[in-house]
């Protein structure tokens, strides 16, 4: 059964730091697309950062140059490392997985509070 883990979320001030951890289990995870997504509340959910299997990555023009996505295939994780938080990033942020034949995976969701 497919299974996304995330962790690292919390409150931090603006302008720090946050590292996000994904585990996965259940996929083929060397194969697959992964990813980053966020939902503040009362908005639509969001792309924040994707890394395909070759490791090829590509962010929202809101987090690039602040935000790093990684990934460790051995250990089946994909981490986020997130710097200078602005109170806009504060959402919830939800690990993310390709599915066959565009299937999508999620995780349960971390919430990430920056305060001002």
């Amino acid at each position: 059964q497919v299974q996304l883990v995330e962790s690292g979320g919390g409150l931090v001030q603006a302008g720090g730091s946050l590292r996000l951890s994904c585990a996965a289990s259940g996929i083929i995870f060397s194969s697959k697309l992964m990813g980053w997504h966020r939902q503040a509340p009362g908005k639509q959910r969001e792309l924040v950062a994707r890394i395909s299997s070759f490791g090829v990555v590509m962010y929202a023009d809101s987090v690039k140059g602040r935000f790093t996505i990684s990934r460790d295939n051995a250990k089946a994780t994909v981490d986020l490392q997130m710097n200078s938080l602005k109170p806009e990033d504060t959402a919830v942020y939800y690990c993310y997985a390709e599915g066959r034949w565009g299937s999508d995976y999620w995780g349960q969701g971390t919430q990430v509070t920056v305060s001002s």
